[in-house]
């Protein structure tokens, strides 16, 4: 275990009632020598303002190119035990459902191989087993496999692992099977998360509804929302026991809707909406969910360009095709991938999202690419001239 006073600036992040990843990391020390070092490499990371991390790249197993992430200290002699950490990114189940059976399996193959620390999920969706040594590599993903039946998630120029909200198994918002998707996605695309095919990683994240749980918007490439065609439902009993149980629906619901496109009136207790106004926000579901349902025909939003900053700035995802039905097999979505990414594939730089070159060639290039004709849906963002066209 790391010495007492050793580390007066990580002591700092245990103090209050708040979990303290500090605190997790020392627990973890009493049965590996790897945390301790971690811990103390930190420290010295505070105080130099500077990360003690070498750039590793991907450091492969058999038969794949992606899944492990290498993580190096430049440190090597002051910290031994952690002179190689790598990262292992292990695809999770759709939905993030496990049964403890497999969890015990898991974290048994990472206390023989590992550090023992873990991260529950990582932001791509991969169930993150975090420091091991170069040695151990290929030994602790042969365990992974065979004897937990897992296998490694993406990572690299690759199709990172594609994740989905809980979907159908526990929301009644959901407008698609989520879990069937994410599931079949993966397995169709096998080889592109495994093996990198392209100048840059690619983020499919898929969102039962327009709450958007997964944050597929603002971080995945491909981000897929769940929605509905035509109006809400609205049960009319349900909003007046609303209001008869105090809810004030003219300040918490009718004037909080972006578009205007609901209404409330006092005299007959009615709410009326006015469909063609509707974006789907979820607003009012989410504030009286006893009287206000998504609609009857669904299927999903495929929007296209969220990533996080680093080689340009955030981008939201924008919106490609408005309504699809989204039924097994899916050979409508996959199609449309495919298209995309033979087009990304042949004019992006190294390192260049289909946002940045979708930004870079222009929207029209693209769309004639991928072969999908342009609707007022596609608007990325408003026109601030009125008398430019």
């Amino acid at each position: 275990m790391v010495e007492k006073g050793k580390t007066p600036m990580l002591d700092e992040l245990e103090r209050g009632p708040w979990p303290s990843f500090v605190r997790e990391i020392k627990r973890a020390g009493r049965k590996k020598e790897a945390p301790n070092d971690l811990l103390k490499q930190l420290e010295l990371s505070y105080k130099d303002k500077v990360t003690h991390w070498k750039h590793g790249g991907v450091v492969g197993v058999r038969g794949y190119g992606g899944g492990v992430i290498g993580r190096y200290s430049d440190s090597p002699e002051e910290f031994p035990n952690i002179a190689a950490f790598h990262t292992f990114r292990v695809n999770q189940p759709s939905g993030w459902f496990y049964t403890t059976k497999a969890l015990r399996q898991i974290c048994d193959i990472w206390e023989r191989f590992g550090s023992g620390l873990t991260n529950f999920h990582g932001s791509t969706g991969d169930l993150i087993l975090l420091g091991a040594p170069s040695e151990n590599i290929q030994p602790c993903f042969d365990a992974l496999t065979e004897e937990a039946g897992f296998d490694l998630g993406g990572s690299a120029s690759v199709l990172r692992t594609p994740s989905a909200c809980v979907g159908p198994a526990r929301c009644e918002y959901a407008c698609i099977d989520t879990l069937d998707l994410c599931n079949d996605i993966t397995h169709t695309f096998q080889d592109y998360i495994h093996r990198p095919h392209w100048g840059y990683k690619f983020k499919i994240k898929i969102s039962g509804c327009p709450n958007d749980c997964v944050a597929a918007i603002a971080r995945a490439d491909l981000p897929i929302v769940g929605t509905w065609r035509g109006a809400l439902r609205i049960d009319q009993d349900a909003v007046r026991e609303y209001v008869n149980n105090g809810f004030d629906i003219e300040n918490e619901v009718v004037r909080q809707c972006p578009t205007e496109a609901l209404e409330w009136d006092a005299n007959l207790k009615e709410l009326r909406l006015r469909a063609e106004e509707c974006v789907r926000c979820m607003h009012c579901i989410n504030m009286m969910p006893k009287a206000l349902r998504p609609g009857v025909e669904k299927g999903a939003t495929i929007l296209i360009g969220g990533k996080a900053p680093l080689v340009k700035g955030a981008r939201l995802g924008w919106v490609l095709i408005p309504f699809m039905k989204l039924e097994p097999p899916y050979t409508e979505l996959k199609d449309l991938l495919e298209r995309i990414w033979d087009w990304w594939d042949e004019h992006a730089m190294t390192r260049e999202r289909v946002a940045e070159l979708i930004e870079r060639l222009g929207m029209a290039k693209f769309l004639k690419a991928i072969g999908i004709e342009p609707c007022p849906e596609m608007v990325w963002q408003p026109r601030t001239n009125a008398f430019i066209f």
